[in-house]
């Protein structure tokens, strides 16, 4: 039998990590080894080893347990003394080997030093085989799944509109398919919590919640701030300079943009409203930001014009004046 893996060692972050710091750990590794992304053998493998070293440090009482039980933190009731279990496994130098779990399972003791004398079976009430549970079932000392996160990737458009996405969420089996609600306007990095879809509990106990994080992909046309869109506005040097009411695209669709006479490149015009939703208060802004564009090749016309217009025009742009 494969030794168990240490879920600290899994996610290289030190017994000491923050929940800050585990989490950061988690994501890099999930990006990296998620199957989607990964396609080497062992990328699924790894990422499901991840995922459960994450479930259970991302939890503070699940990880509390591991901290003090090791592998068999969903085995050992909760009324067992950490300090007494410590000195059991050390005892169990005397009888090394496996014992039989409650489900039929092997559990394996190793070797220590010292404490010898020490019973598991009378320290843990017949958990591993010497008494038997009560009818209930009771006494494992339930366990709540811990929450668990994954990402969900949406264009600036699905973020818009919202709407129903199915998503397939990695696992034992071959993994879980689920239907998610997207509100309109969700920002990059809200999270949308799907009750009972984290961690299995263990002892009769709830399973934990999954939370998606919403990351809303790079767009060519569109830049999202917050609730804010920022799009570029391309104007011809007489939009500019004499004003004019122009289209702009949207995610929500085509907009109306009144650009002032005597415009400049880099300019911002604010459109109050026309950014993202938001369903609990006021949406954001369009911030169109001018880009005077000139005629790659002229007419004979055009350019008759360009030349008598920059004859009469006194016009400087680089005056320090």
């Amino acid at each position: 039998m494969m030794a168990e893996r240490d879920f600290y060692e899994i996610l290289g972050v030190p017994r000491t990590a923050s929940q800050d710091e585990i989490q950061r750990a988690y994501r890099k590794l999930a990006r990296t080894y998620h199957p989607d992304v990964n396609k080497s053998p062992d990328a699924e493998e790894r990422f499901k080893e991840i995922s459960e070293a994450y479930a259970v440090l991302s939890d503070p009482e699940t990880r509390r347990r591991y901290d003090a039980f090791g592998p068999d933190f969903r085995r050992v009731p909760e009324d067992v003394d950490p300090a007494a279990y410590a000195r059991a496994r050390a005892g169990a130098g005397a009888r090394p080997g496996w014992a039989r779990g409650p489900g039929g399972e092997e559990i394996h003791f190793t070797v220590g030093e010292g404490f010898e004398g020490i019973d598991l079976d009378d320290l843990f009430g017949g958990v591993f085989g010497g008494r038997r549970r009560g009818a209930t079932g009771r006494g494992w000392g339930p366990v709540p799944g811990a929450d668990q996160e994954a990402e969900l990737p949406l264009t600036v458009e699905e973020a818009y509109r919202g709407g129903r996405r199915t998503i397939t969420i990695p696992g034992p089996g071959g993994g879980r398919t689920l239907q998610v609600d997207i509100p309109p306007g969700v920002t990059d990095g809200q999270r949308i919590r799907l009750a009972g879809q984290g961690g299995a509990g263990s002892g009769g106990a709830k399973a934990g919640d999954l939370y998606l994080i919403a990351r809303i992909a790079d767009h060519p046309r569109y830049r999202v701030e917050g609730r804010d869109i920022h799009v570029r506005l391309p104007l011809t040097p007489s939009e500019a300079a004499l004003g004019a009411t122009v289209a702009v695209d949207t995610p929500g669709g085509e907009a109306k943009v009144k650009v002032p006479p005597g415009t400049s490149s880099g300019r911002r015009l604010r459109l109050r409203g026309q950014g993202m939703p938001n369903p609990r208060g006021r949406p954001g802004d369009l911030l169109a930001e001018a880009r005077i564009m000139v005629p790659p090749k002229l007419s004979d016309e055009e350019r008759r014009l360009y030349e008598q217009l920059a004859r009469v025009s006194t016009f400087n742009p680089r005056s320090r004046s």
